[in-house]
């Protein structure tokens, strides 16, 4: 007998919005402690984004997602796409928090024969719907996953997760141009803006802005919100999805964050791309976590 857990989690349509925003906050918080405990492993990684990041994987994965976590390649599911593979340890906290990745499994993170590699690869990860790595292919393929859901008459929808560094893309404008073309209603992008990149300062590598201003002329809705703020990042979502129903149109939610967020140790990091923690300072960063946390995740 198949013991297969085929329970579908679909986004919350009861309790109030605050109910909402607790439940997200709760979730981030866990990410971000996943997230050190994956990072000390290695003693090092992408543990800044990660942090940055936990309240948009906490937003999407808590309140917008349909998914079976004991079924993760279920047809009616809605696709998350990690286009920037390196956020990969933000991603499996986010996928352990939602059930489909097993909490313990976490502490194989990057090591040898692990299911959970340090950059996010589709065939051996549940969950993980592209393998991740040459930064700007992902909205191209989030497209084509929308517009192949769309003609099989499917009503799921696809998230596309990017960075601001994908931006300096061509085939990323490209993918834009191309969800406009098709009015692919059913696909949500969210862009990390952490002002940060493998090269420096993303201003300084190449000046992108006034980005809300070149997804709107492409034909997208586009939304600017405190990445880093869960209630904004609710109504910001509501609002997507809200827009799609009637006009038909791709949205994008580009979401200001700061790296390490919620630690103030990393926070203040000069070279935070590619992060090195002594092993002294992982019990610290825990600590602040959980001092600055005000909700009831502990």
């Amino acid at each position: 007998m198949s013991t297969l857990d085929t329970t579908t989690t679909r986004p919350t349509a009861g309790g109030t919005f605050e109910d909402r925003r607790r439940t997200v906050s709760d979730a981030a918080y866990r990410i971000r402690h996943h997230a050190l405990n994956m990072g000390e492993v290695q003693g090092q990684g992408y543990v800044g984004q990660a942090l940055g990041a936990a309240d948009i994987f906490a937003t999407v994965y808590a309140s917008q997602l349909t998914y079976r976590a004991g079924q993760p390649d279920w047809p009616g599911r809605d696709r998350f796409l990690l286009s920037t593979g390196h956020y990969a340890i933000g991603h499996y906290a986010a996928l352990a928090e939602a059930g489909i990745v097993p909490v313990e499994e976490l502490e194989s993170y990057g090591s040898d024969d692990s299911r959970l590699p340090m950059s996010g690869m589709s065939t051996y990860t549940p969950g993980m719907e592209i393998s991740g790595g040459s930064l700007g292919h992902g909205l191209s393929i989030a497209v084509g996953m929308a517009l192949g859901l769309r003609h099989q008459g499917s009503s799921a929808r696809v998230f596309n997760f990017l960075s601001d560094g994908e931006l300096d893309e061509g085939s990323t404008w490209e993918a834009a141009m191309g969800a406009h073309h098709h009015q692919l209603g059913n696909l949500t992008a969210m862009v990390d803006i952490n002002a940060l990149q493998a090269d420096g300062k993303t201003d300084t590598v190449l000046r992108t802005e006034p980005v809300m201003d070149k997804w709107a002329a492409f034909g997208w809705y586009a939304q600017r919100v405190d990445g880093n703020d869960t209630t904004a990042l609710l109504e910001a979502f509501d609002n997507a999805a809200a827009h799609a129903a009637t006009h038909g149109q791709p949205s994008v939610i580009l979401c200001d964050t700061k790296v390490g967020r919620g630690v103030p140790l990393l926070e203040d990091r000069e070279k935070a791309h590619f992060m090195r923690i002594e092993e002294h300072e992982w019990q610290i960063c825990r600590e602040q976590l959980s001092n600055g946390f005000d909700g009831t995740a502990l």
